[in-house]
């Protein structure tokens, strides 16, 4: 006798759950979203503001696309300008993909700014 697959039935209610599932937002990744310092060679293409990585390497591709730095035949390649250079490490021309390798060394954490005005925790007022 040759031997028939088994079929399993869901029920409606494990359709509607397994249906809200794929509905739910995905959350962005808090690593992406914590500011980053740029360096004095990155700011003069995205500014010195702590930013985002995500809106860095935004204002990167903008300044790249306005400037027309992307290579007309390889469109993953990026032709550097005199701002670029630098960043790129003195190269001519970097893959998109090495790009970003490139610029996160150029980025820190924002430095915080400490104030005196207020104690620390664990301080006693003073008299």
């Amino acid at each position: 006798m040759p031997k028939t697959k088994k079929r399993t039935f869901r029920n409606k209610a494990s359709k509607k759950r397994a249906s809200k599932k794929s509905t739910s937002k995905r959350k962005p990744n808090p690593a992406f979203m914590r500011p980053v310092q740029p360096d004095d060679k990155l700011a003069a293409i995205v500014g010195s503001q702590p930013l985002p990585r995500t809106q860095l390497t935004k204002k990167l591709w903008n300044y790249i696309k306005r400037h027309g730095r992307q290579d007309k035949k390889k469109r993953t390649m990026i032709n550097a300008d005199d701002k670029l250079r630098p960043v790129f490490s003195g190269k001519s021309q970097v893959s998109m993909f090495e790009m970003t390798k490139l610029v996160s060394k150029h980025t820190s954490k924002p430095r915080k700014s400490k104030t005196t005005d207020s104690p620390g925790p664990g301080a006693t007022p003073e008299r």
